[in-house]
């Protein structure tokens, strides 16, 4: 009885041990790939490093335009080396920047009011006539040695004094500050232009001059002008001359 019992015991157990095996894992079916999406994926990731590389390349764009060193009064022009200098500014097609390769075109225009120095000049501030201020006017004069400074250059602050005809008042005394003491006809014009001496002191024997004066002062500077009865004198401005 008791070998039947343990061959029976060791049969159940061989038995037992056979289901083992309903336990493991079935097979599964292999993933889909998906390799449109996968591309698609890498250029949207190339297209924003694209756009973030230009918008860094366009923030770091600089370009060379002209700067006023000191102020430029109305009808004068920007020349380099006397008024104007280069500076470095981010691009902006919305301002029309006066690039420094424009320089020297540059100088055939005027400022058409005054431009204060350390600005960044753009294209609207200059025009070919000068753009005369309102409330001012611009006369000629056609001046002999003595009647004005030695000195004398576009840009000075003067006074134009009446003086007689036979040039008391005028010479060296025009040079120290006045023509006998008299009230001057206009006590405060801008030199615009000076004509070079060898365009019009050997020709002509005169000095061209063109001021820059308020409009009420024009009828009587241009009486004495037409006279020969000019006589001009230096004298402290605002424009760092």
């Amino acid at each position: 009885m008791k070998i039947q019992e343990r061959t029976g015991a060791g049969g159940n157990r061989t038995g037992v041990s056979a289901q083992g095996g309903v336990g493991e894992r079935l097979p599964t079916a292999p993933r889909e790939r998906k390799p449109a999406l996968a591309a698609l994926a890498v250029l949207l990731i190339l297209v924003g490093a694209l756009g973030a590389t230009v918008l860094v390349l366009r923030a770091g764009d600089r370009i060379e335009v002209v700067k006023a060193t000191k102020e430029i009064p109305a009808g004068e022009s920007p020349k380099e080396g006397v008024n104007i200098t280069s500076v470095l500014v981010a691009e902006d097609t919305g301002i029309k920047y006066v690039k420094w390769s424009q320089r020297k075109a540059l100088e055939d225009y005027e400022a058409k009011s005054t431009i204060p120095a350390g600005s960044v000049v753009v294209g609207q501030m200059f025009a070919e006539d000068g753009g005369v201020p309102s409330g001012k006017s611009t006369v000629g004069l056609s001046l002999k040695e003595g009647q004005y400074p030695s000195t004398l250059k576009q840009g000075d602050t003067v006074a134009a004094y009446r003086v007689a005809t036979n040039g008391s008042g005028s010479g060296k005394g025009s040079e120290r500050g006045g023509a006998g003491g008299s009230t001057p006809i206009v006590a405060d014009a801008r030199v615009n232009t000076v004509a070079s001496k060898n365009d019009s002191t050997i020709s002509t024997g005169n000095l061209s001059v063109t001021l820059l004066v308020d409009s009420d002062d024009a009828a009587s500077l241009t009486a004495a002008a037409s006279a020969g009865e000019v006589s001009l004198v230096v004298v402290p401005g605002d424009s760092g001359n």
